[in-house]
């Protein structure tokens, strides 16, 4: 007869000792009705930004969510910190009496022709990821759904920008040493859009079983040069920013040539003051005075700004295709159409 293997106890530091690495986050899966919440707040206050909660499950590389609900609106003259902790916290209780997911995963919020690039989005992030290691932000724009698309993404810092910025530091050498640019500071995670069993039936009911005879011509309106011509704008605005944050660095790199400058015209003239001390026997005087105001390091600007604002002309960039490119479609459809 065989013997048993023998069962070795082992402590709870040993166990988290030899816990598995968690895997990378691959996908969100997203509840429908969350999305039809999500898309009802967005346009109720748009142009408003607004934002909200979102509640769920980390299950392996999946993040699901499955419940959301709004933050109030408010007002100028409001406790705004205190009030809007006690309604989260009132809702989170709330919704574990009714047996619903309570467990935070991120929040949603509103946008408008794609600006979400901020210090503010990235102050956020920073927030939640002291309580929740893997959190997302679920970004909607309604301005971009009006061209008929769904803008919904789902993003997240990247983990090397996160230490660059807990370090308050992107000097030029430490971004160098990162191999850290303006592309890597979201990721944007895959969504995916999931139903129950119960909601999908409901749904394949109600579909018509005759076919569709209202066609909707609006999808051929050939008129797309409001919404073009914001996202131009806003555009040319950022560029203007950039040439302010190029002007600080020009600025930066004067300042530091100037003190190079000085600091060799200082230190020959020390060298010369030692060649005379040392023909009358004296000690020489140190080539490097600290206390001199001329050896004391030019801070370097930092280069988050300018980061975020390539990131955000590169979204009007890519807004500004996608519309061009639907529009110059639609025009050869109708010139088509006109032939026949």
């Amino acid at each position: 007869m065989a013997n048993p293997t023998p069962t070795i106890a082992r402590s709870f530091l040993q166990v988290a000792a030899t816990e598995e690495v968690a895997p990378l986050l691959r996908v969100v899966q997203i509840e429908g009705l969350v999305v039809l919440k999500i898309i009802k707040h967005c346009k109720e206050f748009s142009p408003s930004l607004v934002t909200g909660q979102l509640l769920g499950l980390d299950v392996g590389s999946v993040l699901e969510i499955t419940n959301c609900f709004p933050f109030p609106i408010r007002e100028e003259d409001e406790e705004i910190e205190a009030d809007g902790a006690n309604y989260q916290l009132e809702m989170m209780r709330c919704l574990r009496e009714v047996n619903v997911d309570n467990n935070t995963v991120g929040w949603y919020q509103s946008m408008l022709f794609g600006c979400f690039q901020t210090v503010e989005l990235i102050e956020t992030f920073m927030n939640y990821q002291e309580n929740i290691k893997r959190c997302v932000c679920i970004i909607y724009d309604p301005s971009r759904a009006n061209q008929g698309a769904l803008a919904l993404k789902a993003l997240k810092l990247s983990d090397s920008f996160m230490d660059l910025y807990r370090n308050n530091n992107f000097t030029g050498e430490k971004l160098r040493e990162k191999n850290l640019s303006w592309v890597d500071i979201f990721e944007e995670i895959p969504i995916k859009v999931s139903n129950s069993a119960l909601i999908s039936a409901f749904m394949t009911g109600l579909e018509a079983d005759t076919p569709v005879t209202q066609c909707d011509y609006d999808r051929l309106q050939l008129s797309t040069s409001p919404y073009l011509e914001r996202n131009v704008e806003f555009l040319i605005e950022c560029m203007d920013d950039l040439s302010i944050e190029q002007q600080k660095f020009q600025y930066h790199y004067r300042n530091l040539s100037r003190q190079q400058a000085q600091q060799q015209a200082w230190l020959q003239k020390r060298r010369s003051e030692n060649m005379t001390r040392k023909a009358a026997g004296e000690e020489p005087l140190p080539e490097e005075d600290p206390s001199n105001p001329i050896f004391k390091p030019i801070p370097e600007p930092s280069r988050l700004g300018s980061f975020l604002i390539t990131n955000q002309m590169a979204n009007y960039c890519n807004q500004i295709n996608g519309v061009s490119g639907q529009s110059f479609s639609r025009l050869y459809l109708m010139k088509a159409l006109h032939k026949d």
